[in-house]
């Protein structure tokens, strides 16, 4: 068990609200956390059919059994529940007492919000960041083995083959998960819509060009484009907001939060594969957008993430907004660093100087950190050392 980024986040929840409401996809280490945060918590999980239906059936008699609290794992499958724990944080409002966690986020905060509200501290656990992966023993040292290992702690702990266990996993999701969350009717054309979009990751989500690829209607492209979401799976990011007088894209980026889950559904089993794959340069800008995300998502910070693309074709893979300023940042996956990876940021910075004061970084494939004076070019095995997920 490592230490992981979201815990202090947790233990400042936990003197403050009565319950604290902890979401992710599906084998991120929420389990593990919270038992690690929590150790005095009885632990209960809803995925055992006996107990999930006690909690059902009889959800006052099921929250009897934990006077001081507990944690509830996987509480979307009793959605009632949390309305019977609004009575009871009510009589007795002590700080930390319940810990919910579940991996389905739209239903669960649906449930939560409507009996909880004002009652739950809500946080996200993301797959590993680079910063959390090399606290472990082994670790991923090349770029390559990064990518397709990804961000699963479970790969990292027991120091799993990652191409075997993300097949586990993308069956579990598949055959349990999808079913649950909305009735797919074939599944096989669910799993061909999920690997075009593993071919688009770091591109525009173009429903129209998906649902003509995969053979569906737009709307059921959008509809499993939104399951794809809720497990989260992906997630869309969307295109910068400006007063300037230009005309920009409007569309969202398709992003996946984890490269490995990419790499198996493209087919991608090696490093060797990888270097010469022709989507290489997207998988890096997905990974990198994917870690300022996560970095930021994990210490309780807004997301506060988008990209400039304009008519033109001017554009930058990913505008942090930080107090005061912007940082523009493109992801280039080349070894060698070259002062051509700031040049479209530079156009950016031009565009939006009369609003806002702009930092201009690469995040590239090497192992050199250059300060430039146009700005900086930044190994990806320090991007988690980058001040981008800071409030000041």
């Amino acid at each position: 068990m490592i230490n992981r980024d979201l815990a202090p986040r947790l233990e400042l929840a936990a003197r403050s609200a009565p319950a604290i409401t902890l979401t992710g996809p599906r084998q991120s280490g929420k389990t593990t956390l919270c038992r690690a945060v929590f150790p005095d918590h009885p632990y209960v999980s809803l995925e055992a059919t006996d107990v999930r239906s006690f909690a059902a059936d009889d959800p006052r008699a099921f929250l009897a059994q934990y006077p001081k609290g507990a944690v509830i794992d996987e509480v979307q499958r009793a959605p009632d529940l949390p309305s019977y724990l609004q009575g009871l944080i009510d009589a007795d409002p002590a700080p930390g007492r319940w810990i919910l966690t579940g991996s389905q986020h739209f239903s669960l905060l649906e449930s939560v919000n409507q009996s909880l509200a004002g009652r739950t501290a809500v946080h996200h656990l993301l797959p590993l960041s680079r910063g959390e992966a090399i606290r472990f023993p082994r670790y991923p040292q090349t770029l390559e083995e990064a990518l397709i290992t990804g961000g699963y702690p479970r790969i990292y702990d027991r120091g799993l083959d990652p191409a075997d266990w993300i097949d586990s996993y993308v069956a579990t999701y598949l055959e349990r998960d999808v079913r649950t969350l909305r009735n797919v009717g074939d599944l096989s054309l669910f799993t061909r819509f999920v690997q075009l979009c593993a071919g688009r990751t770091a591109q525009l989500a173009n429903l129209s060009s998906l649902a003509d690829d995969c053979g569906v209607s737009q709307p059921t492209a959008k509809a499993w484009l939104s399951i794809l979401e809720t497990s989260f799976v992906v997630f869309l990011l969307p295109p910068f907001y400006s007063n300037l007088r230009k005309r920009l894209v409007k569309m969202p980026k398709l992003h996946f939060y984890d490269t490995g889950l990419v790499c198996h559904l493209l087919g991608i089993r090696t490093p060797e594969q990888l270097v010469s794959h022709p989507l290489r340069g997207p998988i890096f800008e997905t990974w990198v957008v994917s870690e300022i995300a996560k970095l930021r998502t994990h210490r309780g910070l807004p997301r506060g993430l988008s990209f400039y693309r304009d008519r033109s074709g001017t554009e930058t893979d990913l505008i942090v907004e930080q107090p005061e300023r912007l940082t523009l940042l493109e992801a280039k996956s080349a070894a060698s660093p070259s002062a051509a990876f700031l040049k479209t940021a530079r156009r950016v910075a031009a565009h939006l100087q009369d609003q806002s004061p702009c930092d201009l970084i690469a995040v590239y494939g090497g192992d050199q950190l250059q300060s430039r004076t146009e700005g900086s070019l930044i190994p990806w095995t320090e991007l988690h050392e980058a001040n981008l997920a800071e409030t000041t």
